[in-house]
């Protein structure tokens, strides 16, 4: 364990090193010229410029490297982070511990959108696609927040949407639906199987921020891979993850 530490810590020391260079140097460089200058071996950097490029911090223009827009990202918190910037890396930490599909979702009427998604790495794996629409009764995302709605709000809702069937397993019944919603109130979760993709499982639970209903968390992953340990690991994140975002 410790030496699997001091290489976290290395490898940190070694991501934030590249970043003061290239922002100290002013002008773009190459992988060679980062590489001679802070004696990091090409087959370590390799990785870690790929990662700073990815995350945002650092933006590559051909062969060479400049700072990215995520660094002027940090400096925004007088006006304070987007709801997407705050909800970025519990997803990604979501997926991180679970190497399984995670994501946020947010309400818009009576739809559900996707506004962070986090694809798992393994072979057999559930996409989320970004900035989709859909109906909130099929998700448990949508579920969840659709528990965590005032009654009155939530009468709102059986009046005004229309719940169309995405498979056979999709609850569109007012009744049912709303004896899952107590079941999903009472255990903080909510949970869907095959509702909008035969196979999948999703688990959702809703994010409070100021009183009002945030959006939800979500870890969607395929009913082979499903034990109950499990689900009660992606439980104890998904409560984690909500609890950091409602304090933040």
């Amino acid at each position: 364990m410790a030496d699997r530490d001091q290489g976290g810590v290395k490898s940190a020391n070694r991501a934030l090193d590249i970043i003061e260079l290239v922002i100290a140097r002013g002008q773009p460089l190459v992988a060679q010229e980062i590489a001679t200058g802070l004696g990091i071996p090409i087959s370590s950097l390799s990785y870690l410029l790929s990662t700073l490029v990815a995350r945002g911090y650092l933006a590559r223009d051909g062969r060479r490297y400049l700072p990215g827009a995520g660094l002027e990202r940090l400096r925004l918190r007088e006006r304070g982070f987007s709801l997407a910037d705050r909800a970025a890396p519990l997803v990604r930490t979501l997926r991180t511990q679970l190497n399984e599909t995670s994501s946020f979702f947010v309400r818009d009427g009576w739809q559900l959108e996707a506004l962070v998604t986090e694809t798992s790495e393994q072979a057999l794996r559930y996409a989320v696609p970004p900035g989709a629409h859909n109906g909130l009764h099929g998700f448990a995302a949508g579920k969840a927040i659709l528990a965590a709605l005032p009654d009155a709000e939530l009468d709102r809702y059986f009046k005004e949407s229309e719940r169309l069937p995405f498979t056979e397993r999709t609850v569109t019944d007012e009744a049912v639906l709303r004896a899952e919603l107590a079941i999903a109130r009472r255990d903080g979760v909510a949970v869907t199987i095959g509702e909008y993709d035969l196979g999948i499982i999703g688990i959702g639970r809703a994010a409070i921020v100021g009183g009002e209903v945030a959006g939800a968390f979500s870890v969607a992953y395929p009913q082979t891979r499903d034990t109950p340990a499990l689900r009660a690991r992606i439980v104890d994140l998904l409560g984690r993850v909500a609890a950091l975002l409602e304090g933040s």
